[in-house]
């Protein structure tokens, strides 16, 4: 075999959307909550971010622990752990001062006795300096440039199990400013400020959600169930109140989880009900429509702070997420890829908006530098549910807060990520839609095949089990694009009942098919001929002498060898001694089945199975992984199996063990994307120069950050 090196700069060249000569936020490290923690097995989150004006630190607000989270980001590529510090509560939000963290704590004992305080943290050792009582139950804060002034939004939220969970509800919600002086606070300063009697809907019930305060120390704030924003003067007065009014949204998904992503539908007149709110300018602002009680346009927009409609994106903020594989099929009905939190920042000559997709666990950057006309710039990937950003121009840096964590499901964990400004190619998405004659809409690539024509050929697996498709891909682009996606039918319908895994060319421009399949739900394991336009031709059932043995981890990969047909079983059957999994044979013209043994890798924690099987010159390449994520992965890796070797027996006699030949640890690949390591490294294709292509499983963005890594090893 001769194998050439790809460095990490290469694979980034391969997959990147522009030239050198442009500047993109690429992430450059990620961390991981626990990693502060005492208890590392205890749920963690972090939710609102803000940073020290040295910009050398990171406090985070961690609702599950009742804490704040400091990290040590002296170099950013290395974030350290400094540490947590209890706030006897649970804190909603934090802005900084200088060194000093303005941390608001809910104190609430129930709903209709609201209370909370602010607090203030030194951030160099943790001590706490001060502690205001607010009165009710705060939401976010913010501070004005100067540092002199604290602006709480005291929500009260709504018990949304009361009422059909509707405002307005008793009491109601107002705003809270404090004087700050040498970063302490001055508790006699504290000013509420009532915001009853200003909106349509239930004005006796004003829930301020989301506060920000531009440099004239006007103060914004977002009433998210009241559909409407309210901007006050610097003394509280009210500048101006007004609705956040409704979108007429077209060509969305809006049916919940049907398992297909069609784009045709409308939801016309939906509310804002925006919840994320950040100053551009002196005169204008953005909303991130997240919606809550009756709304969610999943959209952004602009207003002037007299309340005049400046710009609004639409639909149209979801397409390139659309088009990046992260849209959530399972809230489409709701509120798609639920725009909530945001950040807005300059950088050089250039004002940025992060606008953070809750569900889709992304970060969409936008070039809000003339605020009548946002120009979207990239996409970035982030952790599972983005709730907070903080962006530090002086450090070319932004950091996200994602406020999941699986750990109690042995998922990934709730993680701090930090991005930074480069003169550099964007380093994701590395396979996306975007270009595509139609809108495609995509997720759960779980196998793949190289082919003559120089496209690679991908199908999706059960997530989106009503819409079974090949896509088109052209690896040449950059990054990777779909250009096409073909349904799979049966008798002129969307084939139902398949869990495809692989895919390979039946040379003749058609394809073969394995389904994983999984008899508790009816799914048969199973080959399946296509032709060309995805129809399917001929079905093929395992023999008995399988179905006996059965397993719901099925086939996870199919290739061909002359006439016979070769499929990687991920685990090991009813049959199967542990440790060893089949290598099932099936000769197209005799119909014959056999199979041999190949033997995994022993791991001590979770299990480890085969997600894909490659013919390529003298041997079948196989990916062989572990199903942990983050610092527990220990197994993600390419291996081979000479042909000669693959000899196959009758089902019902001793099976062979094959040699098995690790190529390629794929552990510092997935590593690379400074994130975390990855659970499903699930296609491999190998084109006719040897160049080898993996792809990564996104699970359909569910309980995932819907990352699709897409990328080149070099040649075999």
């Amino acid at each position: 075999m001769t194998f050439k090196s790809v460095c990490l700069t290469s694979v980034l060249a391969l997959t990147a959307g522009q030239a050198l000569a442009e500047t993109n936020f690429n992430r450059i490290s990620s961390f991981a909550t626990p990693r502060n923690n005492a208890d590392t097995a205890a749920e963690s989150a972090a939710e609102i971010i803000a940073a020290s004006d040295d910009g050398l630190t990171l406090v985070y607000t961690d609702s599950p622990l009742g804490a704040i989270g400091m990290i040590d980001i002296t170099d950013p590529a290395k974030p350290q752990p400094k540490g947590t510090v209890d706030m006897d509560g649970e804190p909603t939000s934090v802005t900084v001062i200088g060194n000093t963290a303005f941390v608001a704590v809910n104190t609430s004992q129930s709903y209709t006795a609201p209370s909370g305080k602010l607090v203030s943290v030194d951030l160099a050792d943790g001590t706490v300096t001060g502690s205001c009582d607010l009165g009710g139950q705060p939401d976010s804060a913010a501070h004005t440039d100067a540092g002199d002034l604290v602006a709480v939004a005291i929500e009260n939220e709504r018990d949304e199990d009361l009422g059909d969970g509707r405002v307005g509800q008793m009491p109601a919600g107002y705003m809270v400013t404090i004087a700050v002086a040498d970063e302490a606070l001055d508790c006699g300063s504290l000013v509420q400020i009532d915001l009853t009697g200003l909106t349509e809907i239930a004005p006796e019930d004003p829930e301020p959600e989301f506060v920000d305060i531009n440099g004239l120390g006007e103060i914004a704030v977002t009433l998210q169930e009241n559909n409407a924003i309210v901007v006050l003067n610097a003394d509280g007065s009210v500048l101006s109140q007004f609705s956040a009014g409704a979108v007429d949204l077209n060509g969305i998904d809006a049916t919940d989880e049907r398992a297909a992503l069609i784009f045709t539908e409308s939801q016309p007149g939906r509310l804002r009900e925006p919840d994320g709110l950040q100053w551009i300018d002196d005169d204008h602002f953005m909303l991130a429509n997240e919606g809550d009680m009756d709304g969610g346009s999943r959209s952004i927009t602009v207003f002037h702070k007299d309340g005049t409609l400046v710009w609004e994106s639409g639909a149209g903020f979801e397409t390139p997420i659309i088009q990046a594989g992260h849209y959530p099929d399972r809230r489409s009905d709701a509120k798609g890829v639920e725009p909530e939190g945001m950040e807005i920042a300059k950088f050089g000559d250039v004002t940025y908006a992060f606008i953070l997709s809750e569900r889709a666990s992304t970060v969409s950057v936008y070039d809000v530098s003339d605020p009548a006309n946002p120009v979207f710039t990239q996409l970035l990937p982030s952790g599972i549910s983005p709730e907070g950003a903080i962006a530090i121009p002086s450090r070319g840096l932004l950091a996200t807060a994602n406020e999941v964590d699986l750990g109690e499901d042995g998922g990934v964990r709730a993680h701090v990520m930090l991005y930074e400004l480069q003169n550099a190619p964007a380093a994701y998405p590395q396979l996306t839609s975007a270009g595509a004659e139609e809108l495609i809409g995509w997720g759960a690539i779980s196998g793949m095949v190289a082919a003559d024509d120089g496209m690679i050929y991908a199908v999706n697996d059960s997530f989106y089990g009503y819409q079974p498709r090949i896509f088109t891909i052209d690896p040449a682009q950059q990054p990777a694009r779909i250009i096409a996606a073909t349904e799979i039918t049966r008798g002129g319908r969307p084939a139902q009942k398949l869990d495809l895994e692989g895919i390979t060319t039946d040379g003749e421009g058609g394809f073969w098919v394995a389904s994983e399949g999984r008899s508790d739900r009816l799914t048969p394991h199973a080959i399946y001929h296509l032709n060309s336009a995805g129809e399917i031709t001929r079905e093929i059932a395992i023999p008995p002498a399988l179905a006996a043995v059965e397993k719901r981890f099925g086939f996870e990969g199919i290739t061909q060898v002359g006439n016979t047909l070769w499929l990687a079983v991920q685990r090991e059957w009813g049959d199967d001694a542990k440790g060893f999994v089949k290598l099932v044979a099936y000769n197209i013209e005799t119909e014959k089945w056999g199979a041999v043994l190949y033997p995994l890798d022993p791991v001590d924690t979770g299990w480890i199975g085969l997600s894909e099987i490659v013919a390529h010159g003298d041997h079948v390449y196989l990916v062989e992984r572990d199903n942990q994520i983050g610092d527990a992965a220990k197994i993600k890796q390419i291996t081979r199996v000479a042909l000669s070797e693959m000899q196959p027996a009758p089902l019902d006699g001793e099976l062979k063990v094959v040699t098995k030949e690790v190529v390629r640890d794929l552990i510092p690949d997935l590593a690379a994307n400074a994130g975390y390591v990855v659970d499903k490294v699930e296609g491999l294709a190998i084109a006719t120069d040897g160049t080898v292509f993996v792809s990564t499983d996104n699970d359909g963005v569910d309980d995932s950050s819907g990352e699709t890594f897409f990328w080149t090893v070099g040649k075999f």
